[in-house]
């Protein structure tokens, strides 16, 4: 079905163009054109970190960066009850076993909950920034010296956000705030850990090319063109977060105090504007009608079939998976866009 105003819309509006036709007359499309490397180094300067290993997806970056710090079978990973459960999968891809931690009311990880999941088998926490809102990085930072344990951050949904953690994820994803269609990247101050990244990466050729593989590794590398995208779009970060602010800033204005819509924590970068609605159902169904796509909330990972787990039903991460939803949220979203949807919502709860 075609929207009106879908959930989220690429914004192209810079060198993207450019830099990829770039691309296409050096000859230069596979990994090993110059965009690559460029676009790892403005993200990483861009947010303060020394290295940059761009990859395929943010599920590729994640799955690295476990690999990366030598997690595996007989491990355990900390890890949200409320996330995509893409953070529990690159877990398990590694042969380590995710434990899940229940959420607070923002939506995050509840930092009370994390040190009871801890065992000596324990050997990383994975905070994720949930919708743009970071962690309490500065708790988990310290659990993390308390009981020697590595940090690695999902930030897929939070560009913008500074890494502080071991390696920090993010993912390029079509509707993510900056997109190379898709793709990924890894961002560490550890000049090992980056080159061990780069190594699994590329299928951990010798350095000699003498296709000897001394250990599991993967393909999960960048294109050339993808870089191109991205290296684009990382030029407009600023501007791209200064607008999504101000559309959180418009959707708060416009549905504040209305009846059945609870609002949720502020956001520190803007990735979907999420709310809990009453009659959530409805609410979906009349603004499919009306040209407007919205999404549901993140189901828990113990819903999941691969990790089920009958306490799923008490957990905090279930209640607001029954009633949360996304509105569409993307850069180029006006005033005039967000007036309709905000009307559409007031007008179904008879706030108008």
């Amino acid at each position: 079905m075609s929207f009106r105003y879908p959930v989220s819309r690429p914004s192209l509006d810079g060198r993207e163009l450019e830099y990829v036709t770039g691309t296409i007359g050096d000859g230069w499309i596979s990994s090993q054109g110059p965009y690559v490397q460029r676009f790892e180094k403005a993200f990483a300067q861009y947010n303060g970190s020394a290295h940059g290993v761009a990859c395929s997806s943010g599920t590729a970056a994640l799955t690295l960066a476990l690999r990366a710090l030598g997690i595996g079978p007989g491990d355990e990973v900390i890890v949200p009850e409320f996330t995509m459960i893409a953070s529990a999968w690159a877990v398990t891809y590694t042969g380590a076993t995710p434990v899940f931690v229940d959420c607070a009311d923002d939506l995050n990880m509840d930092v009370a909950r994390i040190e009871e999941k801890i065992t000596p088998r324990t050997k990383a926490i994975m905070p994720v920034h949930v919708y743009g809102r970071r962690c309490d990085m500065d708790a988990i930072m310290d659990l993390a010296f308390q009981y020697n344990l590595r940090v690695v951050e999902d930030s897929a949904e939070a560009h913008g956000v500074r890494p502080v953690g071991d390696i920090a994820c993010y993912s390029l994803f079509a509707n993510k705030i900056i997109t190379a269609g898709e793709g990924g990247i890894c961002l560490t101050d550890d000049p090992r850990l980056a080159g061990q990244l780069a190594h699994l990466r590329a299928m951990a050729f010798t350095t000699d090319h003498s296709f000897v593989h001394k250990k599991l590794a993967y393909n999960f590398r960048m294109t050339a063109m993808q870089a191109a995208v991205a290296l684009a779009q990382v030029e407009r970060l600023d501007e791209i977060l200064a607008a999504r602010k101000e559309i959180e800033r418009r959707y708060d204005e416009g549905l504040a105090d209305v009846p059945g819509v609870t609002l949720m924590p502020a956001r520190d970068v803007l990735w979907m504007y999420d709310l809990r609605a009453e009659r959530r159902e409805e609410l979906r169904a009349y603004l499919t009608r009306e040209g407007i796509e919205t999404r549901l909330f993140f189901k828990p990972m113990s819903r999941q079939p691969g990790y089920l787990d009958p306490v799923w039903p008490s957990l905090n991460a279930n209640r607001f998976a029954e009633d949360g939803l996304y509105l569409p949220t993307y850069t180029g979203l006006t005033a005039a866009d967000q007036e309709y949807i905000t009307g559409k919502v007031r007008a179904f709860y008879g706030a108008v």
